[in-house]
């Protein structure tokens, strides 16, 4: 009966034993496919990680880009309304210039009758 017992018990131990080994081989495969899976996450984290570093990169150029031509267009519509000032300027200046010359040009006719009437009566005489 020791034997048979002893004989049992071994069974047991191996069926024990056995159950341990596929136990242990199965857990060292998921573990085994848990790091795979967490290998690939971190992989593909450093990729995007590097990505939106080099849209961040691009961002602050465009940022700084458009900061630069906002300025410009700031200096260039400050350079066009001191152009537009100074047309309207000219415009008053050629104006009035021609409203100088209107008024020389009539007393140029005027004297010029004055001088045709005064040499039309020093003729007469």
């Amino acid at each position: 009966m020791e034997e048979y017992l002893r004989n049992r018990i071994i069974l047991i131990l191996s069926i024990l034993v056995l159950i341990f080994f596929v136990t242990t081989v199965t857990s060292c495969s998921e573990i085994h496919k848990l790091k795979k899976n967490f290998n690939k996450e971190m992989l593909t984290r450093m990729e995007l990680e590097e990505k939106i570093n080099n849209f961040s990169q691009e961002k602050n150029t465009c940022e700084n880009n458009l900061d630069k031509c906002q300025k410009e267009l700031g200096e260039t519509k400050t350079k066009l309304e001191n152009l537009e000032k100074n047309l309207t300027q000219q415009e008053l200046i050629n104006k009035s210039l021609k409203e100088e010359l209107e008024k020389v040009t009539k007393l140029k006719e005027a004297l010029e009758e004055d001088l045709k009437e005064a040499l039309t009566a020093k003729g007469k005489k």
